[in-house]
């Protein structure tokens, strides 16, 4: 992901509020970056621009060198389906559905047959230990299980993008642990590329890049902290958030 110069201003009572002051990003294949910040320093805005959610007011946006702020319609929306994977804080499960009919939905969304979409999604719920779980519906799962549904939904179609909006900040810090390690592996694959959006200073260690904002400016880097038992390594202080 490329942001060049990305401003976006909100209307508030017919004035312009600017939230987004001329954004550079860059989010790396095989690297996991977090972009860290302060509450209402513009992250969340920032990840709906890099995924099309929100379009600036002022800037560009490539996605694996398409430039989605030239995408429209029916074909961002193809885009975006086929490319990027997203994992929310809140999960956005649908109750009626099992784990696997939830983790299935994108291959619904792509026109894959329901049986078929809920076959694939049971091997990606494998590959995160939720084989067991895979028939329960949400209400009979843990906060933990939920998240794990919402990153197998994440991956099931095969995304080369996956980008996270506070994945660990409601779950304990074992939970928190392990959808990490499962971040930080698809990170590992060179042809993907993983953005998490974070308050949660347990899981800096995780990362390859860390990425400070505030006031809607990015504004710098800091080397992420060593893992628990690790080497020391000299760090530059990572900003309280």
């Amino acid at each position: 992901m490329r942001a060049r110069g990305v401003v976006k201003d909100f209307d508030a009572g017919g004035s312009p509020n600017r939230v987004l002051h001329g954004v550079d990003l860059d989010v790396e294949a095989g690297r996991l970056t977090l972009l860290v910040g302060p509450s209402g320093c513009g992250k969340t805005t920032l990840l709906s621009i890099l995924t099309g959610i929100l379009t600036p007011t002022q800037g560009d946006v490539e996605v694996r060198g398409i430039r989605i702020t030239d995408l429209q319609g029916a074909r961002k929306a193809r885009f975006r389906r086929d490319n990027l994977g997203f994992i929310f804080q809140q999960y956005n499960l649908l109750p009626a559905l099992t784990a696997a009919e939830n983790a299935g939905i994108p291959l619904v969304a792509a026109g894959l047959p329901l049986s078929a979409a809920t076959a694939r999604a049971r091997e990606t719920l494998a590959r995160i230990g939720m084989t067991a779980h895979a028939d329960k519906l949400p209400n009979q799962l843990s906060g933990g299980q939920m998240q794990r549904v919402a990153i197998a939904r994440a991956l099931v179609h095969a995304p080369s993008v996956i980008v996270c909006d506070e994945p660990t900040a409601a779950l304990d810090a074992e939970t928190g642990r392990l959808v990490m390690e499962i971040l930080r592996e698809i990170a590992s694959n060179p042809d993907n590329a993983v953005l998490v959006v974070t308050h949660d200073d347990r899981v800096y260690h995780f990362a390859d890049r860390i990425v400070t904002m505030s006031d809607g400016r990015i504004t710098g880097e800091a080397t992420p902290p060593r893992a628990p038992g690790s080497a020391p390594s000299p760090s530059k202080e990572i900003p309280h958030v």
